[in-house]
């Protein structure tokens, strides 16, 4: 089927903040979000305890980057995302807890210009699976390199996908279920609908393999239930 475009996400996204801003329970749609949330934040501490510069890659309505700032001495944070009004939301949460200068640009990653050894953390959580083929996220993943300093991290949470047929078919199985037990089943339907629209997920080790690729030196996974997993790699 025809997947959905960088537009008509942005739209499905504007239309969803409210979704995005609890940084309790994180985004409700994705297993495990507030665990993950935690362990990429205190990850990315043990990393770079002294992290002064972060880029958060869809960034939503902010939850990422108010975790970090729980943890990480940040003083400038560049937010990227498609949605203007998941970037003001941002915006708002976050200025409101610290006096970092903030960088906010509504574009897709695949067009963003990141510079050389600009940040100390890149997180992108619930985002690359937007990415369509195979070069997408081999130049996503390059970019993120080179844009990190040495020493530096990326972190990312997301829906990943298995490759043997009765594998994935268990574990989407089982995906069901979990959003069935959440809110029902219509709402299983929803989300079923626009991820199968939406995303193009990749296993995870085809993920973990390309890190190591770009040049990233070791690389870690810091959890996985069913369809989602988190992990990263360090420069």
């Amino acid at each position: 089927m025809t997947k959905s475009t960088v537009e008509q996400i942005r739209q499905r996204f504007d239309k969803d903040v409210e979704r995005f801003s609890n940084l309790e329970t994180g985004q409700s749609a994705t297993i495990d979000a507030p665990l993950v949330l935690d362990l990429i934040a205190k990850a990315a501490h043990a990393v770079t305890p002294d992290a002064k510069r972060l880029l958060d890659i869809g960034c939503g309505a902010g939850n990422y980057t108010l975790k970090l700032l729980q943890s990480l001495p940040l003083s400038e944070i560049t937010l990227i995302d498609l949605s203007r009004g998941m970037l003001e939301r941002a915006r708002q949460r976050i200025s409101a807890l610290t006096p970092a200068e903030l960088n906010l640009h509504q574009v897709d990653i695949r067009e963003f210009v990141c510079g050389e050894g600009q940040y100390d953390v890149v997180v992108a959580a619930a985002v690359l699976h937007h990415l369509r083929n195979d070069d997408e996220w081999r130049a996503v993943f390059e970019k993120t390199y080179r844009s990190l300093k040495p020493g530096g991290c990326f972190w990312v949470s997301d829906l990943v996908h298995h490759s043997n047929p009765a594998v994935q078919a268990m574990m989407w199985e089982r995906y069901g279920d979990y959003l069935v037990q959440l809110k029902g089943e219509d709402y299983r339907g929803q989300v079923f609908a626009y991820t199968e629209q939406e995303d193009s997920p990749r296993p995870l080790l085809f993920q973990l393999d390309l890190l190591r690729e770009v040049g990233f030196q070791a690389v870690e996974v810091l959890h996985k239930n069913s369809c989602f997993a988190a992990f990263g790699a360090i420069k």
